[in-house]
């Protein structure tokens, strides 16, 4: 990374009085805290309950560590940043934490068509499901969401690695984005600008209509089931991917899909918010509602638990 004048940039983070930033500092953590939990919860349910070692419950336990990866590269530093006054990040830190971010973000897109593809080659073509979506296949399909994602993050990643900073050093925002740090740049962006506008068209949307294609044929194929029990049986299984499609790219588009650095960014932060420390704690608790075998792997959990525990007293 090229040396700037500046050797760290400040977070203006929440423009609140000090008492509203510990409410919203214990609000957040307590969201995090539940974050963590329940996504935690639902990867050991799956990795200790025999029933759930299929590809449906090992793509879903790997996007519940993804949100727990996507959270903590930038929740904990916005939780210090609402206790301290500081909000100060090195800029290798920064860059850094943009890095990360944008790693996990797209790797969520990916994960989310992976899962659109299973079920629909769980609905489409059942007969076929077994031999097509193996458990190899599945730890492929997901291995390939990190690679592709690393490397289609490469060209932005040197691009901004090369920016020069002098000042000012003020990012109004709780994280290091990318039009923030461009804005900050004493570097001609518009390549930098340029290529990240591309990737985003590509990734988001390109990613939205292959969900959108796995869809029409999924709900084309549930419409010529004869029976209705067989219907919402086929719809159900659907359901929870596709609250959890809309809600990730209904704030994702809302801010990648038009950026410019002219954008004033407090405008985001409320969009933001909900995507990075909301979103992630939602997840877990949709699928899990929405999940029979879930709900019955944790009941089971809790009753080895609790005699286990029992005998001890």
């Amino acid at each position: 990374m090229n040396q700037s004048s500046i050797s760290e940039f400040i977070l203006l983070g929440f423009s609140l009085r000090e008492d509203k930033r510990i409410y919203l500092f214990t609000f957040f953590l307590l969201v995090y805290i539940l974050t963590l939990v329940a996504n935690m919860l639902i990867i050991i349910l799956v990795y200790s309950n025999n029933h759930l070692h299929n590809p449906m419950y090992l793509l879903l336990s790997n996007f519940s560590f993804l949100e727990i990866c996507y959270t903590a590269v930038t929740v904990p530093k916005m939780l210090s940043d609402l206790i301290g006054r500081s909000g100060s990040i090195s800029i290798a830190g920064c860059i850094t934490q943009y890095h990360f971010f944008s790693l996990c973000a797209a790797t969520e897109h990916f994960l989310l068509v992976t899962m659109a593809y299973d079920r629909y080659v769980a609905i489409c073509h059942p007969l076929h499901y077994g031999g097509i979506m193996t458990n190899k296949f599945c730890a492929q399909l997901i291995s390939s969401c990190w690679s592709i994602s690393a490397l289609s993050l490469t060209i932005p990643a040197v691009s901004v690695a090369k920016l020069y900073f002098c000042g000012p050093n003020t990012i109004d925002h709780f994280f290091c984005e990318f039009n923030p740090l461009l804005k900050l740049s004493c570097t001609d962006t518009y390549i930098a600008q340029f290529i990240f506008n591309c990737l985003s068209w590509i990734i988001i949307l390109g990613c939205l209509i292959c969900i959108a294609i796995s869809y029409t044929k999924i709900i084309s194929t549930i419409i010529k089931i004869p029976s209705s029990h067989g219907k919402r049986k086929a719809f159900s299984t659907c359901t929870s991917h596709l609250t959890v499609v809309g809600i990730f790219y209904g704030t994702v588009i809302f801010i990648y899909l038009r950026p410019t650095v002219n954008v004033p960014f407090h405008q985001n932060k409320v969009v933001s918010v909900f995507y990075i420390v909301v979103t992630p704690m939602l997840n877990p608790i949709i699928y899990s509602f929405k999940n029979e075998l879930l709900r019955k792997a944790a009941s089971n959990l809790i009753d080895q638990i609790i005699i286990k525990h029992g005998r001890k007293f």
